[in-house]
Protein backbone atom coordinates (compact mmCIF):
# COMPACT_ATOMS: atom_id res chain seq x y z
CA UNK A 1 0.00 0.00 0.00
CA UNK A 2 3.20 2.33 1.24
CA UNK A 3 4.47 1.46 -2.57
CA UNK A 4 1.56 2.41 -4.30
CA UNK A 5 1.07 5.56 -2.61
CA UNK A 6 4.64 6.28 -3.06
CA UNK A 7 4.66 5.40 -6.91
CA UNK A 8 1.42 7.79 -7.53
CA UNK A 9 2.97 10.95 -5.46
CA UNK A 10 5.98 10.41 -7.87
CA UNK A 11 3.89 10.41 -10.77
CA UNK A 12 2.17 13.78 -9.50
CA UNK A 13 4.89 15.40 -9.11
CA UNK A 14 6.26 14.19 -12.37
CA UNK A 15 3.39 15.43 -14.28
CA UNK A 16 3.45 18.73 -12.68
CA UNK A 17 6.66 19.35 -13.42
CA UNK A 18 6.61 18.61 -16.81
CA UNK A 19 3.07 20.78 -17.00
CA UNK A 20 5.43 23.92 -15.90
CA UNK A 21 8.33 22.98 -18.51
CA UNK A 22 5.86 22.75 -21.74
CA UNK A 23 4.24 26.27 -20.44
CA UNK A 24 8.18 27.75 -20.22
CA UNK A 25 9.22 26.10 -23.40
CA UNK A 26 6.03 27.64 -25.13
CA UNK A 27 6.42 31.03 -23.97
CA UNK A 28 10.75 30.52 -24.98
CA UNK A 29 9.48 29.40 -28.03
CA UNK A 30 6.62 31.23 -29.23
CA UNK A 31 6.22 34.44 -27.00
CA UNK A 32 9.83 35.70 -26.67
CA UNK A 33 9.80 37.22 -29.88
CA UNK A 34 7.20 39.82 -28.88
CA UNK A 35 6.40 39.86 -24.74
CA UNK A 36 9.20 41.12 -22.49
CA UNK A 37 9.37 37.80 -19.77
CA UNK A 38 12.56 38.70 -17.76
CA UNK A 39 12.59 42.50 -17.53
CA UNK A 40 13.53 44.95 -17.23
CA UNK A 41 10.72 47.23 -18.56
CA UNK A 42 12.06 49.42 -21.16
CA UNK A 43 14.24 52.31 -20.31
CA UNK A 44 14.25 54.82 -22.77
CA UNK A 45 11.81 55.75 -25.00
CA UNK A 46 12.97 53.98 -28.30
CA UNK A 47 12.35 50.79 -26.23
CA UNK A 48 8.57 51.54 -25.04
CA UNK A 49 7.65 52.25 -29.06
CA UNK A 50 9.51 49.72 -30.04
CA UNK A 51 7.50 46.83 -27.82
CA UNK A 52 4.96 44.53 -29.51
CA UNK A 53 2.99 43.24 -26.86
CA UNK A 54 2.76 43.41 -22.62
CA UNK A 55 5.78 43.14 -20.83
CA UNK A 56 5.16 39.28 -19.14
CA UNK A 57 7.85 39.59 -16.30
CA UNK A 58 5.19 40.54 -13.59
CA UNK A 59 2.51 38.92 -15.15
CA UNK A 60 1.91 37.02 -11.54
CA UNK A 61 1.60 39.98 -10.02
CA UNK A 62 -0.79 41.71 -12.60
CA UNK A 63 -3.11 39.24 -14.40
CA UNK A 64 -5.98 37.19 -13.19
CA UNK A 65 -4.48 33.43 -13.93
CA UNK A 66 -8.22 32.16 -15.03
CA UNK A 67 -8.77 35.08 -17.60
CA UNK A 68 -5.06 34.29 -18.76
CA UNK A 69 -6.36 30.49 -19.32
CA UNK A 70 -9.61 31.51 -21.41
CA UNK A 71 -7.84 34.33 -23.14
CA UNK A 72 -5.40 32.67 -24.36
CA UNK A 73 -7.44 30.04 -25.71
CA UNK A 74 -9.84 32.82 -27.44
CA UNK A 75 -8.07 36.02 -27.85
CA UNK A 76 -9.35 39.36 -28.02
CA UNK A 77 -7.98 43.15 -28.49
CA UNK A 78 -7.94 44.89 -25.35
CA UNK A 79 -5.83 47.59 -27.14
CA UNK A 80 -8.30 49.02 -29.99
CA UNK A 81 -5.02 50.32 -31.73
CA UNK A 82 -2.79 48.10 -30.99
CA UNK A 83 0.35 48.00 -28.11
CA UNK A 84 1.80 51.38 -29.88
CA UNK A 85 -1.13 53.68 -30.73
CA UNK A 86 1.19 55.52 -33.32
CA UNK A 87 1.82 52.30 -35.54
CA UNK A 88 -1.58 52.07 -36.17
CA UNK A 89 -3.35 54.94 -37.00
CA UNK A 90 -4.75 56.61 -40.16
CA UNK A 91 -5.96 60.03 -41.54
CA UNK A 92 -9.63 60.23 -41.40
CA UNK A 93 -12.14 62.60 -42.44
CA UNK A 94 -12.53 64.26 -38.88
CA UNK A 95 -9.71 62.55 -37.42
CA UNK A 96 -6.86 59.82 -36.70
CA UNK A 97 -8.28 56.45 -37.07
CA UNK A 98 -7.35 52.93 -36.27
CA UNK A 99 -5.25 51.34 -39.27
CA UNK A 100 -7.45 48.57 -38.68
CA UNK A 101 -5.19 46.37 -41.67
CA UNK A 102 -1.72 47.17 -39.59
CA UNK A 103 -3.05 45.16 -36.45
CA UNK A 104 -1.67 41.07 -36.17
CA UNK A 105 -3.87 38.37 -34.31
CA UNK A 106 -2.52 37.06 -31.08
CA UNK A 107 -1.83 33.30 -31.52
CA UNK A 108 -4.33 31.05 -30.32
CA UNK A 109 -3.38 28.36 -27.85
CA UNK A 110 -5.08 24.72 -27.04
CA UNK A 111 -6.86 24.67 -23.27
CA UNK A 112 -3.79 22.43 -22.61
CA UNK A 113 -1.35 24.49 -23.66
CA UNK A 114 -2.98 27.94 -22.27
CA UNK A 115 -3.38 26.30 -18.94
CA UNK A 116 0.73 25.46 -19.19
CA UNK A 117 1.53 28.91 -20.06
CA UNK A 118 -0.86 30.34 -17.43
CA UNK A 119 0.40 28.33 -14.58
CA UNK A 120 4.14 29.90 -15.54
CA UNK A 121 3.06 33.52 -15.96
CA UNK A 122 1.36 32.86 -12.71
CA UNK A 123 4.66 32.29 -10.89
CA UNK A 124 6.53 35.64 -12.31
CA UNK A 125 5.83 38.02 -9.27
CA UNK A 126 9.05 40.84 -9.07
CA UNK A 127 6.93 43.22 -7.57
CA UNK A 128 5.31 41.99 -5.13
CA UNK A 129 6.09 44.91 -2.61
CA UNK A 130 4.12 47.22 -4.98
CA UNK A 131 1.24 44.90 -4.63
CA UNK A 132 1.29 44.53 -0.67
CA UNK A 133 1.05 48.23 -0.26
CA UNK A 134 -2.64 48.63 -1.60
CA UNK A 135 -5.41 47.93 0.81
CA UNK A 136 -8.55 47.70 -0.72
CA UNK A 137 -11.88 48.01 1.72
CA UNK A 138 -14.71 45.98 -0.21
CA UNK A 139 -17.36 48.31 -1.64
CA UNK A 140 -19.43 49.85 -4.25
CA UNK A 141 -20.35 52.65 -6.42
CA UNK A 142 -23.46 53.54 -8.65
CA UNK A 143 -21.64 53.74 -12.21
CA UNK A 144 -22.81 57.60 -12.80
CA UNK A 145 -20.68 58.41 -9.90
CA UNK A 146 -17.93 56.41 -11.02
CA UNK A 147 -18.22 57.86 -14.52
CA UNK A 148 -17.95 61.36 -13.03
CA UNK A 149 -14.44 60.24 -11.77
CA UNK A 150 -13.25 58.05 -14.27
CA UNK A 151 -14.43 60.80 -17.24
CA UNK A 152 -15.40 64.27 -15.84
CA UNK A 153 -12.84 64.65 -12.17
CA UNK A 154 -9.49 62.51 -14.10
CA UNK A 155 -9.99 62.56 -17.74
CA UNK A 156 -9.16 59.15 -18.20
CA UNK A 157 -11.65 58.55 -21.31
CA UNK A 158 -9.28 60.28 -23.37
CA UNK A 159 -7.28 56.97 -23.71
CA UNK A 160 -9.27 54.27 -22.79
CA UNK A 161 -12.73 53.34 -23.54
CA UNK A 162 -15.39 52.51 -20.79
CA UNK A 163 -17.62 51.22 -23.33
CA UNK A 164 -17.15 49.37 -26.51
CA UNK A 165 -17.98 52.33 -28.26
CA UNK A 166 -17.47 55.01 -25.88
CA UNK A 167 -13.59 56.72 -24.95
CA UNK A 168 -10.55 56.99 -26.26
CA UNK A 169 -8.11 54.28 -28.57
CA UNK A 170 -4.80 55.10 -27.56
CA UNK A 171 -4.53 52.69 -24.22
CA UNK A 172 -6.28 49.54 -23.42
CA UNK A 173 -10.44 49.04 -22.89
CA UNK A 174 -11.37 49.17 -19.31
CA UNK A 175 -14.59 47.65 -19.39
CA UNK A 176 -13.03 43.88 -18.76
CA UNK A 177 -10.32 45.30 -17.09
CA UNK A 178 -11.84 43.88 -13.71
CA UNK A 179 -11.94 40.00 -14.92
CA UNK A 180 -8.21 40.12 -16.11
CA UNK A 181 -6.45 42.15 -13.89
CA UNK A 182 -5.87 41.98 -10.06
CA UNK A 183 -7.49 44.62 -8.38
CA UNK A 184 -4.66 45.40 -6.17
CA UNK A 185 -2.20 45.76 -9.37
CA UNK A 186 -5.13 48.11 -10.82
CA UNK A 187 -4.57 49.99 -7.65
CA UNK A 188 -1.18 50.75 -7.73
CA UNK A 189 -0.67 50.86 -11.29
CA UNK A 190 -3.32 53.74 -10.63
CA UNK A 191 -1.47 55.36 -7.94
CA UNK A 192 2.07 55.64 -9.66
CA UNK A 193 2.28 53.86 -13.53
CA UNK A 194 5.93 54.99 -13.49
CA UNK A 195 7.04 52.37 -10.64
CA UNK A 196 5.41 49.98 -12.83
CA UNK A 197 6.04 51.55 -16.67
CA UNK A 198 9.15 53.61 -15.84
CA UNK A 199 8.82 55.74 -20.02
CA UNK A 200 5.34 54.89 -20.09
CA UNK A 201 3.22 57.85 -21.35
CA UNK A 202 0.19 57.49 -19.03
CA UNK A 203 0.20 60.05 -16.81
CA UNK A 204 0.49 60.48 -12.86
CA UNK A 205 -2.23 62.35 -11.58
CA UNK A 206 -1.71 61.54 -8.34
CA UNK A 207 -4.74 59.78 -7.45
CA UNK A 208 -5.94 60.00 -3.96
CA UNK A 209 -6.67 56.98 -2.11
CA UNK A 210 -10.47 57.66 -2.18
CA UNK A 211 -10.87 57.88 -6.06
CA UNK A 212 -8.23 54.70 -6.41
CA UNK A 213 -11.06 53.10 -4.47
CA UNK A 214 -13.95 54.39 -6.63
CA UNK A 215 -12.18 53.85 -9.99
CA UNK A 216 -11.51 49.94 -8.52
CA UNK A 217 -15.48 49.25 -7.67
CA UNK A 218 -16.62 51.17 -10.85
CA UNK A 219 -14.09 49.03 -13.34
CA UNK A 220 -16.01 45.55 -11.12
CA UNK A 221 -19.40 47.67 -12.36
CA UNK A 222 -18.78 47.79 -15.87
CA UNK A 223 -17.30 44.16 -16.24
CA UNK A 224 -20.41 43.24 -14.76
CA UNK A 225 -22.32 44.91 -16.69
CA UNK A 226 -20.55 43.94 -19.58
CA UNK A 227 -21.01 40.20 -18.83
CA UNK A 228 -24.62 40.54 -18.27
CA UNK A 229 -24.95 42.06 -21.64
CA UNK A 230 -23.60 39.29 -23.34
Amino acid sequence: MKFRTIVLFCAAAFSSVAFAADGNAILNKDCVSCHNLKGPAPQTLKELWARKGPDLFFAGNKYREEWLESWLQKPQRIRPAGEFYGDHLKRGDKHDEVDAATLKDHATLSREDAAAVAAVLMQLKPKSDLIAKEKLEPGTISEFMGEMVFDKFLGCSACHRYEADEGGLSGPELYTVAKRLQPEYIASYIRSPQAWDPKIWMPNKHVSDANIQKLVYFFKALNEEHHDAK
